[in-house]
C-alpha cells in the first residue's frame, strides 16, 4: 500500500488508507477474536460481537462496509466507480475458518468476491479493492483521463496499445495508428476495442446486450 501510486497517493493526502487490529475491540484478557463453530468442523470462525464492535469503532458518515468472502457478488469496475463516491469504504477480511454469518447478514452493506478461488484471509482481495477504487479518485493517477479510456470502463476491453520500435523481427505496428489522423484512430481503437472483447470476454459483450 506504501508503494507506488498508492504511496504517492498517501504522501500526497489524496487517500488515506487505515488497517486496523480485530483484537482491539475484544473484551477479554486473552483478546479472542474468534471461536469454535457451533455445530463442530475445522477451523475457528471470527466473532459477531467482535466484528461489529470493530465496524461501529471505525465507519464514519457516507461510508460503506464491505464483506471480503467467496459468497460474495464478483467485484467489478463498476463498483469500484460506485464505491469512489463514498468518504470511507470499510473492508472487512475474513480468516481461519470464515466469519459469524450474521456479519454478512446483518452488519455489512454489502458482500464481495474478487474471484472464484478461496485464499487464506481477505488481505489480498482488500488490497485489490483499495487499488481498484482509489486509482478512480480525483488526482491520483496524475492525469485524470487516464481511468476514462481503459480496459472496462465502457464495458469492454481496452483497445490494444503499441509503441516503438515500429518493426520488431516482423511484428508491425497497424497503419491506422501512425497516420495522425485523429477520427480514423479512434474509430480504429472502438473497433478493435470490441474486437477484443468479443474473442476473450464474449461474457461482456453479452452483458452489454442485456444493458442495452
Amino acid at each position: 500500500m506504501g508503494q507506488s501510486i498508492l504511496g504517492r497517493a498517501q504522501q500526497a493526502g489524496l487517500i488515506d488508507v487505515r488497517i486496523h487490529d480485530l483484537r482491539d475491540w475484544t473484551e477479554d484478557k486473552h483478546r479472542t477474536a474468534d471461536d469454535t463453530p457451533y455445530g463442530g468442523g475445522a477451523g475457528m470462525v471470527m466473532r459477531v460481537d467482535v466484528v461489529d464492535r470493530g465496524i461501529e469503532g471505525v465507519r464514519i458518515p457516507n461510508s460503506r462496509v464491505l464483506l471480503m468472502d467467496p459468497a460474495g457478488k464478483p467485484f467489478c469496475q463498476d463498483d469500484a466507480a460506485r464505491l469512489a463516491a463514498f468518504d470511507q469504504v470499510v473492508l472487512i477480511c475474513g480468516h481461519y475458518e470464515g466469519i459469524d454469518a450474521r456479519v454478512r447478514e446483518n452488519l455489512v452493506d454489502e458482500t464481495v468476491s474478487i474471484g472464484d478461488f478461496v485464499l487464506t484471509g481477505g488481505e489480498l482481495p482488500a488490497m485489490v479493492i483499495t487499488d481498484a477504487v482509489a486509482r478512480l479518485l480525483p488526482d491520483v493517477l496524475g492525469n485524470n483521463a487516464s481511468s476514462v479510456k481503459e480496459s472496462f470502463a465502457d464495458g469492454l476491453l481496452e483497445a490494444p496499445q503499441y509503441t516503438r520500435p515500429r518493426d520488431y523481427k516482423g511484428m508491425g505496428v497497424p497503419e491506422v495508428l501512425l497516420s495522425g489522423h485523429h477520427a480514423k484512430i479512434e474509430m480504429w481503437r472502438k473497433s478493435a476495442s470490441k474486437a477484443l472483447t468479443e474473442q476473450v470476454r464474449p461474457d461482456l459483450i453479452a452483458a452489454l446486450g442485456e444493458r442495452e
